[in-house]
């Protein structure tokens, strides 16, 4: 829901919350707009589940009192935290049950002391949120949540799965471990019965999926950042690299004021640049990483990185030369 459309909302559901009938004129005139308007709010509450209804006799709309929730005890800062969680990074994050959230939301909002929640309407229309490039998922709800009770059930899952790394679409058994939001993206972690190992799937890569009768053994020993352990990402290779780049002037303080790996150690040397260095679990994610800087970043170690480096430049520079 747009930030600047919270207030209006809100505004609606203190309306109607009163029991009387109110047409959708009476409610354009209340709150300064028009009645298209109005039209589309009521639109937008009744597609996350807001209980509300028409009486075609009095063209007017009511709503059901139990929707609403007991006043809450919350301070200007707990209120504004969650009002902007849900309003500014939920609307543009891939969440799931992001619509249960923004209803929930309202409902806290409507029972805020009118100067707390006009505070709060006020400082969310000066406050913006750039997420960045997502992958988009039209089923994140109904995957997230099958899978999510798959695991706290213990219930194994048959999926099929589009794998890059096969080139095809692939069907396996899927004993669910965890779910993860990494990389722009959500991910299940689990055992998978075609690699006889532990992986990571992409939620939008699964077309299809089943959950089966059959239960996996409690797997409370499964623990996430072990499993992920010093990779750059999400990915562990099995072998441990010491990175050492060298980042010039340019980027050198936009680099090392992120905290990219928990490894990281970083050195500014007199001519501006920055050295920095690694533990890493295997090259191939941090390598993507080093392109995004082009030629603002040197591989001092290890050889093997620097050498993967050079090639995929090379195949860069042929790639494009012939356009």
């Amino acid at each position: 829901m747009k930030s600047h459309r919270v207030g209006r909302v809100v505004e609606i559901l203190a309306t109607l919350q009163s029991g009387k009938n109110y047409t959708a004129s009476q409610l354009a005139k209340i709150l300064g707009t028009s009645r298209r308007t109005i039209y589309r709010d009521l639109k937008e509450l009744g597609a996350i589940g807001v209980s509300y209804h028409y009486d075609a006799r009095t063209g007017g709309y009511t709503m059901e009192p139990e929707f609403f929730l007991p006043p809450v005890d919350l301070n200007l800062q707990k209120a504004l935290g969650l009002l902007l969680l849900v309003h500014k990074t939920g609307e543009q994050l891939q969440m799931p049950l992001k619509n249960s959230a923004l209803l929930a939301a309202l409902k806290i909002e409507n029972n805020l002391p009118a100067k707390i929640r006009r505070h709060c309407e006020a400082a969310l229309r000066s406050i913006s949120w750039q997420s960045p490039a997502q992958a988009p998922m039209s089923e994140l709800d109904k995957t997230f949540t099958q899978l999510q009770e798959a695991i706290a059930r213990k219930q194994k899952v048959n999926i099929q799965y589009h794998s890059l790394f096969e080139g095809e679409d692939i069907e396996l058994e899927l004993c669910p471990y965890h779910l993860l939001y990494n990389q722009r993206a959500w991910y299940v972690v689990g055992l998978s019965s075609m690699h006889n190992s532990v992986r990571t799937f992409k939620l939008n890569r699964i077309r299809e999926m089943k959950t089966l009768d059959q239960r996996f053994a409690d797997e409370e020993d499964f623990d996430l950042s072990e499993y992920l352990g010093r990779a750059w990402s999400m990915m562990p290779e099995g072998r441990i690299y010491n990175v050492k780049l060298r980042f010039l002037p340019k980027v050198a303080q936009n680099v090392a004021e992120v905290q990219w790996h928990s490894t990281q150690k970083t050195t500014f040397n007199n001519d501006g640049s920055a050295t920095m260095e690694f533990r890493v679990d295997g090259l191939g994610e941090i390598a993507w990483w080093i392109l995004g800087y082009g030629d603002q970043v040197q591989v001092l170690r290890p050889a093997k990185l620097r050498q993967k480096i050079i090639e995929t430049a090379k195949n860069m520079a042929a790639l494009n030369s012939y356009i």
